[in-house]
């Protein structure tokens, strides 16, 4: 058989590569998602670090009020604030404070508790006319029961809270314009609440998106592993096709061989009629054990013989009457090979170029290069890339994983991935002309 040799000279394309060391454009969405990722992973690690963070900030912004003893701005009638001081002990409004800024240590082990107690605290404080910037802490307490606690009791704390708003605000004190007052009540409260649903169903969102995330990796493990499987059994079809008829050829030269040196009185007649019947034990066993795998969907047009190096040319012939440019060139004597390596040879080319006319198009560029030594088979498939479509093979499919099984049959080498010029794609596949190192060997994949 005589060498390949087809050349085209059209140059790939190339795609401008960005400059060394400039930072990749990010949106701003993604940086400030960064930057909530970041918080949440520091907030798993130490919890108790936010929890003294905002209760450090309740307590920073009541102490000048209760340092300085002012008449904090509020619903109330003005006045009523600084009587109310002046007629407890001076204690109390450390003590009201002291209270609330504690429960907050609590608040996201106990949402609940500490949301009954707080509000509990502040309508007491108001119905003695105490008004104090720790009343802040009720906002809290529901923003955290509404990220973490249970909806029912979020539902009977918000009712409880706007009670004993509406309670204070039209009964127990008198306020200037209470309609005005319980706006702005309420729109506090409804804000806390709201804040914190939307975080809590973010956090669901997230956590589904991750679970979804993670299916999906299981599920593409698992399709992985169903098409390497389904592959083995393509290459054990083959590899019976190819076994069968070469046993097939040594049974019927040793039963002539034994015929006729039985005719001949020779003293080999007994050793050939041996392994004439050995080859046919063989053959049966070789049936009973890999035809079961011929059984289901075989495709009549497999029945032929299985293709090899000679039958490339019929390939790239396919493969450019479908738009796509193939230059070819061999060396070494690869009509010498075994049938099996022939026919892994094809199959690698096929499935390389199957990919490029998939994911590069009709106006890509491959070149396909062959060629033979005393030991290895190297075979090496480049195309110019295709653009958009050419930077989406990123996750291996049946074609990719099909190399992969054929070349670890004869214990070769695989490296299939983007070209060091950013544009196009290879496949480079070095196999080992004999499959005795087969068992051992496994393909060496890089994306």
């Amino acid at each position: 058989m005589t060498t390949m040799s087809h050349e085209t000279a059209v140059e790939a394309p190339r795609a401008a590569p960005l400059e060394p060391g400039s930072p990749a454009p990010q949106a701003p969405l993604d940086r400030i998602a960064r930057v909530q990722r970041r918080l949440r992973d520091f907030d798993r690690r130490r919890p108790w670090a936010l929890d003294l963070l905002v209760m450090a900030l309740v307590a920073a912004i009541t102490l000048p009020d209760l340092l300085l003893d002012g008449d904090s701005v509020g619903p109330f009638k003005p006045g009523a604030n600084a009587y109310a001081r002046e007629s407890l002990p001076v204690l109390v409004p450390y003590a009201v404070t002291a209270v609330l800024v504690a429960a907050l240590w609590w608040r996201r082990r106990h949402p609940g508790v500490v949301a009954l107690v707080v509000s509990t605290v502040v309508f007491t404080q108001w119905w003695i006319g105490l008004w104090q910037p720790s009343a802040v802490s009720v906002l809290i307490a529901l923003y955290t029961l509404a990220s973490l606690g249970r909806l029912k009791v979020l539902a009977w704390m918000t009712a409880i809270v706007a009670a004993h708003t509406v309670v204070v605000i039209t009964v127990v004190q008198e306020v200037d314009q209470p309609l005005l007052g319980l706006f702005f009540m309420f729109g506090a409260v409804t804000a806390a609440v709201a804040l914190g649903l939307t975080v809590r169903i973010r956090r669901l969102y997230t956590a589904a998106l991750e679970e979804r995330a993670r299916r999906l990796e299981v599920e593409r493990d698992q399709r992985e592993r169903l098409i390497a499987a389904a592959e083995r059994s393509r290459i054990a079809r083959e590899m019976h096709d190819i076994l069968g008829h070469n046993l097939s050829v040594m049974v019927t030269l040793a039963d002539g061989a034994a015929t006729l040196a039985e005719n001949r009185n020779e003293p080999s007649a007994e050793t050939l009629r041996l392994l004439g019947e050995t080859g046919r034990e063989a053959m049966d066993e070789l049936r009973r054990v890999l035809g079961v795998l011929r059984a289901e969907g075989r495709d009549p047009r497999s029945l032929g013989p299985q293709p090899g190096v000679g039958d490339l040319e019929t390939l790239l012939e396919r493969v450019r009457a479908a738009g796509l440019i193939v230059t070819c060139r061999t060396s070494g004597h690869l009509d010498q090979l075994g049938s099996g390596v022939q026919l892994t040879v094809f199959r690698i080319v096929q499935e390389a170029l199957t990919n490029t006319l998939k994911h590069a198009g009709a106006p890509a560029v491959a070149a396909v290069t062959l060629s033979a030594d005393a030991g290895q088979v190297h075979i090496r498939v480049v195309d110019s890339g295709g653009g958009a479509r050419g930077r989406e093979r990123r996750e291996p499919g049946h074609g990719l994983i099909g190399i992969r099984q054929r070349a670890a049959l004869y214990g070769g080498t695989v490296t299939i991935g983007p070209r060091e010029s950013g544009s196009g794609w290879v496949v480079d596949v070095v196999l080992e002309r004999s499959a005795a190192g087969a068992p051992h060997g496994t393909g060496a994949f890089s994306s």
